[in-house]
């Protein structure tokens, strides 16, 4: 059975709707044409909706049929700041936006969930539809936990999913326990004293100490972390000067860096923040450093794994299993799992193109097939002993 009969039934429905999300693609925080049409359409099937956690985030309850168990369905519904090339003709019509994670996919697979179980009604407990702006980076989940969200909408579990054109069509895929990476971000600012390229020591040349702060990051992986720790520190851009001839007075360095261990994160940002300081007295320059982490490490509760992998091959039979690699990837749902027990997975769909690439293109086959498990994990945990 590779999706719920009654689902398949308005399958064009969900195709149009996330093509429409598609063209009208919005990133993190500014997901007002999303987040209505989402509400929208919730209120028009008989959910109950509160808009507005978090910013932009819209939440909706729908109480079943019998006594039971809260369980809780969470989608991401912003885009990335990107141009699209993939030449669709529903492509996106926002300039430098683009659904290039499929976050548009996710969105529509929950609303498809939340349409067939307010259709039938026909189980235990509640189901908590979240959906959530500003995954990529901005800290939505934190939002809508620092508005309340779990004291306002308590869950007994919580499910989401990310669609991956890495594995095959309708393929379910989960890691129990440590999954996915903890993230931070970073911008420093250089500020050091232009000068004439022929007379460099007229001045304070942030591109050379830019240089050295480079290679002394990467020094951080390499040599002050465990070696049987996973973690990376990326620079990934770096910016400065506009002539031949002229030594610039500032220069920015942006990146990431990811960690499976909490205490790792910290030391890494304690430690970059030590090396700005020193370089910084060390050229006599003003180094800016703001360092901030995004996203916990992910860790999925090994018994709702279990629970997922037999409620998804009732969908998908045998092509659902627990065995994700470890990723260093982070996604921050994982702030979410941290309050919640429950599980992230993945579910495969054709296409060749990674995701965050311009010529990204989500499979809208998958739709009723990842409304499918989000519906039957309602049903089947909602009722469930515990």
């Amino acid at each position: 059975m590779p999706a719920l009969p009654e689902i398949e039934a308005f399958a064009d429905d969900l195709t149009a709707i996330r093509r429409d999300f598609h063209m009208h693609p919005e990133i993190g925080f500014q997901e007002h044409r999303t987040s209505g049409i989402v509400a929208q359409l919730l209120e028009g099937w008989g959910v109950s909706v509160t808009r507005g956690i978090g910013g932009t985030g819209v939440v909706g309850v729908l109480e079943g049929a019998r006594p039971g168990r809260t369980i809780g369905l969470r989608a991401d519904m912003d885009a990335l700041p990107m141009d699209e090339q993939t030449n669709l003709p529903f492509a996106s019509r926002n300039p430098g936006v683009f659904h290039g994670c499929g976050h548009d996919g996710h969105t529509t697979m929950l609303l498809g969930a939340a349409r067939y179980l307010a259709a039938t009604r026909d189980f235990a407990g509640r189901a908590v539809f979240i959906f959530q702006p500003a995954e990529e980076g901005l800290g939505g989940a934190r939002a809508m936990l620092a508005d309340g969200l779990f004291d306002r909408f308590p869950c007994d579990e919580l499910y989401g999913l990310h669609n991956s054109p890495y594995h095959p069509h309708s393929r379910v895929t989960v890691r129990p326990g440590l999954a996915q990476a903890g993230a931070g971000f970073f911008d420093i600012t250089i500020d050091g004293q232009g000068a004439h390229g022929a007379y460099p020591h007229m001045g304070r040349d942030p591109i050379t100490i830019g240089a050295g702060l480079v290679k002394e990051l990467q020094e951080i992986v390499a040599r002050n972390t465990d070696p049987t720790h996973a973690a990376v520190l990326s620079v990934t851009e770096f910016h400065a000067g506009s002539a031949y001839n002229v030594i610039p007075g500032q220069a920015v360095l942006r990146g990431t860096f990811r960690y499976m261990d909490d205490a790792d994160g910290a030391m890494i940002a304690a430690r970059m923040r030590r090396i700005c300081d020193g370089l910084a007295h060390a050229h006599e320059v003003a180094i800016k450093a703001d360092i901030r982490t995004v996203f916990g490490v992910l860790t999925n509760d090994p018994a709702r794994v279990d629970s997922l992998i037999d409620v998804a091959r009732g969908v998908v039979g045998d092509l659902a299993a627990a065995d994700a690699p470890l990723t260093m990837g982070s996604e921050d749902m994982a702030d979410l799992l941290a309050v919640v027990p429950g599980c992230f997975f993945n579910l495969g769909h054709h296409g060749t193109v990674p995701l965050h690439n311009p010529g990204y293109i989500f499979d809208d086959s998958i739709l009723p097939v990842g409304a499918s498990i989000l519906s039957r994990l309602v049903e089947v945990r909602g009722a469930a002993a515990g």
